[in-house]
């Protein structure tokens, strides 16, 4: 049911002044905290692809753990993040965004997204302005007969005007009755912290499930995965980042360095060439900047070396699937 209006409150609109769009944001009740109580649980974020999803959980997290590009399907794995304080531990998990799968990878994909059904004290249901429907019916159903908390994030605010919110508002309040509803922008971190604290208060009481100093349930190696991955998907065209997947086979910290080696595998020999480039351009670049995004996540020197393998039709084998973490 649609909450009760806070005040109104100036935000930037694309090409227009601060003063020339008025939004109506919805009303978010906290709770005092109570002395002496921990709070603790699952919040797991999904939506359709692009609509946010890693952005959002990496303005929670304060760290750079699912990567971003604008292709669909950037994320491929469930991510958890974890946020810690005095009183409470909030896991966040993003998920890939959700699709009709087209094959075993895909497959295994939506497999993640099902599983954040099962676990979550707190479902964030992510869509963007303009947005109408989830693209899988059944994940739809269970959004809208769930008995947890459900938050529908209406995101990407700072794209639209007065009319086009209220109007957003009023479809999913009819589409989703369970649900409260917040306007936010998860890039501008407009509501992200009011977002954050209605997430506290709805958690349950529970000690940690993770010491208090641990960001991820992802060995490093995976994020040194991940951040290839993004470049690749930044630099490449049409289907040559979706064939791809990133094994890093070595891994050695030193007390000054650490001396990575990562393959890139592709499902065929034509891609295999389209990833090197002109006498290895093409590759050097991707090492390069993933490079400098690794050195700027570990604080520390890295050595990258990247090769380029044919592993055919990896992404319709079960084992290869297995092999790169896709279980199901």
């Amino acid at each position: 049911m649609l909450k009760n209006y806070m005040p109104i409150i100036n935000i930037p609109t694309s090409g227009k002044s601060l003063n020339e769009f008025y939004i109506i944001i919805i009303s978010l009740n906290f709770v005092t905290k109570l002395k002496g109580m921990h709070k603790a649980g699952f919040v797991n974020i999904i939506g359709n692809p692009n609509v946010g999803k890693s952005t959002l959980m990496n303005a929670f997290v304060g760290e750079k753990l699912s990567i971003i590009t604008s292709k669909a399907q950037t994320t491929r794995h469930r991510i958890l993040g974890i946020v810690n304080g005095e009183d409470f531990q909030v896991l966040f998990s993003d998920t890939p965004g959700i699709i009709k799968p087209a094959y075993e990878l895909q497959e295994s994909m939506m497999h993640f997204v099902k599983s954040a059904f099962e676990d979550a004290d707190v479902l964030l249901y992510m869509v963007e302005i303009g947005e109408k429907e989830l693209k899988d019916e059944s994940f739809f159903n269970k959004i809208t007969n769930s008995k947890i908390p459900v938050l529908l994030l209406l995101n990407k605010i700072d794209k639209s005007n007065q009319q086009q919110l209220e109007e957003q508002v009023q479809l999913w309040q009819g589409k989703v009755p369970n649900a409260e509803i917040v306007a936010i922008s998860a890039l501008e971190g407009f509501q992200v912290k009011e977002v954050f604290h209605r997430i506290i208060d709805l958690l349950p009481e529970s000690p940690p499930f993770y010491p208090k100093d641990q960001l991820t349930d992802k060995p490093e190696r995976f994020f040194v995965n991940e951040a290839i991955r993004e470049k690749i998907l930044i630099h490449y065209k049409k289907e040559i980042p979706y064939a791809v997947e990133v094994d890093t086979e070595e891994f050695y910290e030193e007390e000054h360095i650490i001396r990575i080696r990562s393959v890139i595998m592709v499902e065929r020999e034509t891609q295999k060439g389209i990833i090197i480039g002109h006498k290895g351009s093409a590759l050097k670049r991707v090492g390069v900047e993933a490079r400098r995004d690794l050195e700027k996540f570990f604080a520390k020197q890295v050595h990258l070396e990247l090769y380029v393998k044919v592993n055919k039709n990896w992404r319709s084998n079960q084992n290869q699937l297995k092999r790169f973490g896709y279980n199901r």
